[in-house]
């Protein structure tokens, strides 16, 4: 399995793509197909001759594209182990060996003008393919500095919006409320704020065990539960959910703390939130359901919208297109549910 990451706050944003993941795949055969019709449309002479220069390029991108990024999935973990321009070389330098095998086994199908000299033929095609290599690890190094710097912004955010007076607020009050009638309650109270807190502060890794954050969590909605009573109530369902799976730190914590304060707390009966945690094969699925007020009778608090943009940030950066992120909502209900992969240490 994967082992924990972490987003330093001066990430090293040059390195080579994680060909084993199933976004940098599907952009790269997306972006390499675009960059082969656009290749065909400037060479063709007129319309009738864009169909086949089309197909002309077709023939040998595809078994290149396909073979040479299945020989980067197998050989990822020794990728892994170079520096970023040595990396870089070598992405290039298997990419022009793909190419010069296909095109000279096939030599004779992918001659592209009888009238031209297979050899120069040959060294066009390793030329375009070379030049195409370059191009899209130069687009995977811009995207994962952009993301990265996204995402700590997002970070920064999220912690300045975690420290809310408002809550530190309630949450003194709560335990002012029960000081002198359950002191021991009280200490315990003081304790998971400390928690809370130091949690939200840390610079640590981004993966965390899935048993920490549910821990987290159950600190938090129990200083909610000091100030709201019985009309917050919080239904777990993990069935089938190992613990020592690895989710982003700070991913269900919020959730929850939107659940409560746009959802339960406007209610003047309160409601029950249900927080569904399991494993469905090599994913994981996480969804958090609350009731809400119908549209319109009750005054919600406003936005609060930084600590779900944080999480579809890091999502994005951690996953790429493995992971999902939704949200259901109706007239009395509100939902999100996020699918993961499965991730645990060593």
């Amino acid at each position: 399995m994967n082992q924990a990451r972490s987003i330093k706050q001066n990430p090293q944003t040059d390195a080579l793509p994680n060909f084993r993941n199933l976004g940098v795949v599907l952009r790269a055969l997306v972006l390499g197909n675009a960059l082969a019709l656009l290749g065909a449309i400037l060479q063709a002479s007129g319309w009738k001759d864009m169909l086949p220069q089309i197909m002309q390029g077709t023939t040998l991108l595809a078994p290149v594209m396909l073979s040479s990024l299945l020989l980067l999935w197998i050989g990822q973990p020794l990728l892994e182990r170079f520096s970023y321009w040595r990396g870089v070389w070598a992405v290039n330098i298997l990419v022009a060996a793909v190419t010069f095998f296909i095109s000279y086994m096939g030599r004779t199908l992918y001659l592209a003008d009888p009238g031209v000299e297979p050899y120069f033929d040959l060294l066009r095609s390793e030329f375009i393919s070379v030049f195409m290599c370059t191009l899209l690890l130069m687009y995977f190094r811009l995207r994962a500095r952009v993301l990265s710097r996204a995402v700590e912004d997002a970070r920064l955010q999220v912690l300045r919006a975690r420290i809310r007076p408002h809550f530190l607020y309630n949450s003194i009050n709560a335990v002012l409320s029960i000081l002198r009638a359950n002191p021991r309650q009280a200490e315990t109270a003081l304790e998971d704020m400390a928690d809370l807190f130091r949690v939200a502060m840390a610079d640590d890794k981004d993966l965390v065990p899935l048993s920490r954050e549910i821990r987290l969590c159950r600190q938090y909605l129990s200083l909610e539960q000091l100030r709201m009573g019985e009309r917050l109530c919080v239904k777990w369902e993990m069935e089938n959910m190992p613990e020592d799976a690895l989710i982003p730190a700070l991913m269900l914590q919020p959730l929850l703390e939107n659940a409560v304060y746009h959802g339960i707390e406007p209610l003047v009966e309160g409601g029950c939130i249900e927080v569904m945690l399991r494993r469905h094969g090599s994913s994981l699925k996480i969804a958090v359901h609350n009731p809400c007020a119908p549209h319109g009778e009750a005054k919600t608090h406003d936005g609060n919208k930084i600590a779900l943009q944080n999480i579809r940030e890091r999502l994005a950066l951690l996953f790429d297109a493995e992971a999902s992120y939704h949200i259901q909502s109706g007239n009395d209900f509100y939902r999100v549910e996020i699918s993961l992969p499965y991730m645990k240490n060593g």
